[in-house]
């Protein structure tokens, strides 16, 4: 048995567990194995874990812990983890604290020196994005925006420069807005997936312009829970001339700068290949030999 299993140790240990989203055939071995070996479980909402606990046969005690509780619950959860036992956090579906309670929580028992073992599980934020057909090497999660006034338009401001994949929560009655404010600021023509309902009966995924978006959605009434996969801003091609380039290349290397640094500084500077800055640079040396 590792240091990620359940020990006997002084201090206990609080386990991070990730549940399903939708489909409870997501929930693995080892969630199951730790719910049921655990001296309690804080959960979001006891009446919709109980649910999940009773499909698995898992008798463990609960603790209410949820976002209108969850400072005043961390004295006692802090004091029985100090005491070695050994408490599991979950939320009503996916990874605790990921738009979800916990963070709170996580943070005081690192900071008080408890073990915190995260036990992996569905989100839907991953799951949206690995079949949004997006690109996925990077990304940045929004979770929800602002309801609502300056912060909302600064955050909207912000993603207007992101180049990154976007990923965004969104629930219904909301959706419409918030394609529509995504829309204003991003082009109705961003390319965007609207998932919704993952991992469920009725899971559908949308693909589309963000204007399309509206469309559909404006005579498709939204239900279920959205996710929003959002393409990220490409930047645009600054046109250059020849004499240009060469003249930054120049500059850099009259500094002392390297032909290849050189070549690369100024391709990144001004958005183009590399390969074709280095074929002006190399002309520049046969001239210089001339």
């Amino acid at each position: 048995m590792n240091d990620s299993e359940i020990t006997s140790q002084p201090v206990g240990t609080l386990y991070v567990v990730g549940t399903p989203i939708g489909n409870l055939e997501d929930m693995t071995f080892r969630a199951v194995r730790i719910l049921q070996s655990v001296d309690a479980i804080a959960a979001e909402d006891t009446r919709h874990t109980g649910k999940l606990l009773q499909h698995f046969q898992i008798k463990t005690p609960q603790i209410s812990c949820h976002q209108h509780n969850i400072l005043s619950r961390l004295p006692a959860l802090l004091e029985r983890l100090h005491a070695g036992q050994q408490i599991a956090l979950v939320t009503d579906a996916g990874m605790p604290g990921i738009s979800d309670p916990g963070y709170e929580l996580v943070q005081a028992c690192v900071a008080g020196g408890i073990q915190v073992v995260p036990i992996p599980g569905p989100t839907a934020a991953i799951t949206a994005l690995s079949a949004s057909g997006l690109p996925t090497d990077r990304f940045c999660f929004e979770g929800f925006l602002p309801a609502q006034g300056s912060e909302r338009k600064d955050r909207l401001a912000d993603l207007q420069q992101e180049t990154r994949t976007m990923i965004l929560y969104e629930a219904p009655h909301r959706l419409l807005a918030t394609l529509n404010d995504l829309s204003d600021r991003l082009g109705s023509d961003r390319w965007a997936v609207v998932s919704r309902e993952l991992t469920k009966r009725y899971e559908t995924f949308w693909r589309g312009s963000l204007g399309d978006a509206i469309a559909h959605f404006t005579t498709t009434e939204p239900r279920g829970e959205f996710t929003l996969v959002v393409a990220g801003r490409v930047p645009e091609s600054i046109e250059t001339s020849e004499g240009d380039i060469k003249a930054a290349l120049l500059a850099l290397l009259a500094e002392g700068m390297p032909r290849s640094q050189a070549s690369k500084e100024v391709a990144k500077t001004l958005n183009l290949p590399r390969r074709s800055v280095y074929k002006l640079a190399l002309a520049l040396q046969d001239l210089d030999t001339q």
